[in-house]
């Protein structure tokens, strides 16, 4: 029986940080869900794969605005074609016994839902419909409770698609799959581990923060987009602050909404820089909030793309496929929500963003580049300062 891994909101409504302590074993549909939970497993017939919901699709799901879910996600590593179309192959060359590969990934990775030549890579929960949700409101998707589904994931570069394409992968190689497991290091704090070398020990260890790299809203086509770039759907936005206890805020495009996750990862760093980052199935609780147009208008004034907040931070995000111009929306993105949210003068807001605020980078690999400001709440929160103001 190994230790249980989890992140988890506490009973004021904080989450850990993405720290994880608990692992129960492997997460299979269906089993352990909550008695009386909302629950939406990883089903061929609840999944996209490559492409994410647009307004003429069918809610799998239909809920009540502040409700709670609970969704399996699948990760797409293991699955694809460049790893052999064969989940239990692929993971049983990597030690993996074949009761603990996901049923629903094994079935998966053989079928015929995804289009290899056009559609994306991620395999997407949802659309989950929104009673009363209309556009012009706002969605809230907070992230309640994360847990591992399965103790590896996988870090892939492939296609030149990574930061350094050209140079990597090295040696005309078209694709790397590195596998990694997770494990308690001499202090019990759960890790993902890599080799120094190829078939080397696994003595490199770093932490878990588990999150979704796609939270989103059906888009208003008539076609599913692709899952790879976001937009102002949300959709595959990576932006690794976005642990349990964290709300993605996003413009609603179509009635009901049609919220969907997927992407999941146990970590990653700013950038993620190799294409994914450390990848693997999630248990995640969601709550589904909505805010009426004239209550999303003062609070986060005309919101064109996704915002994160957390208990501490607020996260606007800039979305480009030139790198440069995503740190630009990013910055517009943040004087805006300070004028909405604080009342801030523009030339003020952008001092402050300059003197206090770090913007990084939060992926450059999705055909699309991300940028997102970390806002700190407290900095206008705290009583006035007795500092005299200009004459």
């Amino acid at each position: 029986m190994r230790p249980a891994l989890s992140a988890r909101m506490d009973d004021a409504g904080h989450g850990g940080g993405g720290q994880v302590g608990e692992y129960a074993g492997i997460l299979r549909s269906g089993e352990g869900v909550p008695a009386g939970a909302r629950y939406l497993p990883s089903d061929p017939e609840a999944v996209l794969w490559g492409r994410l919901p647009c307004r003429d699709d069918a809610p799998v799901l239909t809920v009540e605005a502040g409700a709670e879910v609970v969704v399996d996600t699948l990760s797409h590593e293991g699955l694809l074609p460049d790893q052999g179309s064969d989940a239990l192959a692929f993971f049983a060359s990597h030690g993996v016994p074949a009761d603990e590969v996901l049923a629903e990934a094994a079935a998966l990775s053989s079928s015929s839902l995804r289009d290899a030549a056009a559609d994306g890579p991620h395999v997407v929960t949802g659309p989950i419909a929104v009673e009363g949700a209309r556009p012009g409101d706002v969605l809230g998707i907070t992230l309640l409770d994360a847990t591992p589904r399965v103790p590896y994931g996988v870090i892939s570069n492939r296609h030149g698609r990574g930061a350094l394409p050209g140079e990597m992968p090295a040696g005309g190689v078209d694709a790397v799959s590195v596998f990694a497991p997770i494990a308690p290091d001499a202090s019990g704090e759960w890790k993902g581990w890599l080799p120094r070398r190829e078939g080397g020990p696994r003595d490199v260890s770093f932490p878990l923060a588990p999150f979704l790299g796609i939270m989103g809203v059906a888009t208003d086509t008539a076609e599913r987009a692709h899952s790879v770039p976001p937009g102002a759907h949300g959709g595959n936005i990576d932006v690794k602050e976005l642990v349990v206890g964290s709300t993605l805020f996003l413009p609603v495009q179509v009635p009901g909404a049609l919220a969907y996750v997927g992407d999941p990862h146990f970590a990653q760093g700013d950038g993620e820089v190799a294409l994914t980052a450390l990848e693997a199935s999630l248990r995640v609780r969601i709550r589904l909030d909505l805010i009426p147009a004239a209550e999303a208008a003062r609070a986060f004034g005309d919101l064109v793309g996704p915002l994160g907040e957390t208990a501490t931070h607020l996260m606007p995000t800039g979305i480009d496929a030139d790198l440069d111009e995503a740190v630009r929306k990013a910055t517009r993105a943040a004087i805006a929500i300070l004028a909405a949210r604080y009342g801030m003068e523009a030339h003020l807001a952008y001092a402050y963003l300059s003197a206090a605020t770090d913007l990084r980078i939060s992926q450059v690999v999705d055909l699309v580049c991300g940028a997102h400001a970390m806002i700190r709440k407290s900095d206008f929160e705290a009583p006035g300062a007795p500092v005299r103001s200009e004459s």
